[in-house]
């Protein structure tokens, strides 16, 4: 079982309130899923992080969340940004696995992602399991 967070996950319009993308997805008009990118600035460049994806998980299964993760790829890409990071657990199937399928890659931390790695040590995520950076790849629009 996950450890408990230091505080609740921040709402919709926290996260809306932050520099990024907040994409969400819908289905028969109602909210059954969302990707969070934030901004993240290292002191030399600001880099796109994909914080958060979540879906129902009544709606679980079916796309969505791949369809979320590509569509918040797309938004960082056209944004001008050249890769997308993440943070995840490298052996839950709907983590690591999951976002390798789309193309992401295991990288070593550095800078602004290493300070993000400490927090979440510093939180105790590292205790439900093996945390890694990920990466993907964005080609630049022509």
């Amino acid at each position: 079982m996950p450890p408990a967070l230091t505080g609740p996950a921040p709402s919709g319009g926290q996260r809306a309130d932050q520099p990024g993308h907040l994409l969400v997805a819908v289905a028969d008009g109602e909210v059954v899923g969302f990707a969070h990118v934030v901004l993240l600035d290292d002191g030399h460049a600001t880099r796109a992080h994909l914080d958060q994806v979540s879906v129902l998980p009544q709606h679980g299964r079916r796309g969505t969340g791949a369809r979320l993760v590509r569509a918040a790829a797309e938004e960082a890409r056209w944004d001008g940004f050249g890769e997308l990071s993440l943070c995840t657990y490298r052996d839950v199937p709907w983590n690591g696995p999951f976002y390798a399928g789309l193309g992401f890659e295991v990288v070593e931390p550095a800078g602004v992602l290493a300070e993000l790695r400490e927090r979440e040590q510093a939180m105790g995520l590292d205790e439900a399991g093996e945390r890694v950076v990920m990466r993907l790849e964005l080609q630049r629009p022509r």
